[in-house]
């Protein structure tokens, strides 16, 4: 039996790589479904004839489980099994993709997606766990992350282009087919060469009930209330309520965690300070992230007129500048750490909004207009991914690999529902004062996305002020891990 284990764990170490292959490739579709779709909504909304109160709901269904589950997705790759954990995820992923393919009414997309999304919540904490396991805290850590940060941030602009693509020559319904293909065979993989070691069940340890409860309701009525803000308003007795709901419900949660045995969250982990650092600036940069996306698809296609697979294309050079900025900085953290990056990161990500901000007009074209600002953007992501899933996860015990990945994966879902509740109000607050005073629909349009942008360098330049005052270029030592 020794000899079994030797011989396993031997074939093991060869195929990490191939391991982390697989994770990224499941990180990609979770991350793709966030984007894919938004190029796809109006083809759905006239195929399945969406009232246009619903037709969010696409989009902010799979946003509500996916943020809402984070937590407990990424505890119970801990608890109960990271490869079982991460092959049924997928599994019930590609079964919730092909539904939403099939559905023959808006209702049935909506439920499908909330349940992709709670899949995906399982899938890519435990994705990420076992790339965190499997390469220890270094030079080979730092490469397996610097191609994780370039897969998923990548994965949000070329789900742009891929939707675009598949809407304007297939169906809006292959958004959703692509998934089930690649599901099956990264389930099949990794049966094959995930070992039954990666993640064993821990049964000493029980699930917090309590606190799952309160985390999962909590963040999705934070996730809820923010995403109704922009169309309801600050004032809406719906906005207030779920968002004092959440409060309520996240202040029990945290006065749970500090009085059971066995916390869903374990509040020690941030006092490892790039953790707390890292996690922060996560949440920062995410708030930029999805407002940029989503003003610049909107403008290249209702400002510009780019048809679905245009719009797509314009995105390709944001995957192909973060794909190698990524690949460079894997090498360069080995050398200078990794704090520099992610300093610098919001800086240029800054400066890429602004430039957005002052470049965009009615009837500007492409490479003057739009292509340098979402070069700089793009540039400030590849520089900021690898860093800040670094310093998130630097000294973080072994065991507590799947809950650092949820909380992780929790601070960019929820920033990017704050950044976007926050920057559409403020879009929609300036578009509206512009129409009434006047000014043509389009031109309101642009002082409605500059005025947006403007509130995302804000966001950008506090993620580099949080990193510079917060993290430190240093990584913790494996013996003050394992004492955290």
């Amino acid at each position: 039996m020794a000899e079994k284990a030797k011989r396993e764990l031997s074939k093991h170490a060869e195929n990490k790589w191939v391991i982390l292959a697989l994770m990224a490739l499941a990180q990609f579709m979770v991350v793709l479904d966030v984007s894919i779709v938004n190029v796809a909504l109006p083809s759905m909304a006239k195929d399945l004839h969406f009232a246009p109160s619903s037709l969010q709901w696409v989009v902010t269904a799979y946003a509500l489980t996916f943020g809402g589950f984070l937590l407990l997705g990424g505890r119970a790759a801990d608890l109960y099994g990271r490869r079982r954990i991460f092959i049924a995820a997928v599994s019930f992923f590609a079964l919730m993709s092909l539904l939403c393919g099939l559905a023959a009414t808006d209702t049935q997309v909506i439920i499908a997606r909330a349940f992709q999304g709670l899949a995906g919540a399982f899938m890519s904490p435990a994705a990420l766990s076992i790339v965190l396991t499997e390469f220890r805290e270094g030079k080979e850590r730092n490469t397996a992350l610097g191609v994780w940060a370039a897969v998923a941030a990548g994965g949000a602009a070329f789900g742009v282009l891929l939707g675009g693509v598949l809407t304007q020559y297939l169906s809006w319904r292959w958004n959703f087919f692509v998934n089930v293909p690649v599901g099956i065979f990264v389930v099949l993989a990794s049966m094959r060469l995930l070992p039954h070691h990666i993640g064993e069940e821990n049964k000493k340890l029980k699930l917090d009930f309590p606190g799952a409860v309160l985390a999962t309701t909590g963040l999705m009525a934070l996730v809820y209330g923010l995403s109704e803000a922009p169309q309801r308003g600050w004032g809406s007795s719906r906005v207030i309520g779920f968002l004092i709901a959440s409060a309520v419900l996240l202040v029990s949660f945290v006065i749970n965690e500090t009085r059971t045995d066995q916390p869903l969250l374990p509040l020690r982990l941030f006092k490892i300070r790039n953790v707390a650092g890292g996690n922060a600036t996560a949440l920062a940069i995410a708030c930029t992230l999805f407002s940029m996306f989503f003003f610049m698809t909107l403008y290249v296609q209702t400002v510009l007129g780019y048809g679905p697979a245009k719009a797509g294309v314009s995105f390709l050079p944001v995957t192909l500048v973060i794909a190698i900025t990524s690949g460079i900085v894997s090498n360069l953290v080995n050398k200078i750490g990794y704090k520099p990056f992610l300093v610098a990161g919001p800086i240029v990500l800054a400066i890429g909004l602004y430039t957005l901000s002052t470049t965009m007009k009615v009837g500007g074209n492409y490479w003057h207009n739009v292509f340098p600002g979402l070069a700089l953007c793009a540039f400030g992501m590849g520089l900021s991914f690898i860093s800040m899933t670094l310093a998130a996860t630097s000294g973080v015990p072994r065991h507590f690999s799947g809950i650092a990945s949820g909380i992780l994966n929790t601070s960019q879902q929820v920033g990017g529902a704050i950044g976007l509740a926050i920057l559409s109000a403020v879009f929609a607050s300036t578009f509206k004062a512009q129409a009434a005073a006047g000014t043509a629909l389009n031109y309101a349009k642009i002082d409605g996305y500059q005025a947006g942008l403007h509130v995302g360098v804000g966001l950008a330049i506090a993620a580099a002020l949080v990193a510079a005052l917060v993290v430190k270029n240093e990584k913790v030592k494996p013996d003050l891990a394992a004492a955290a």
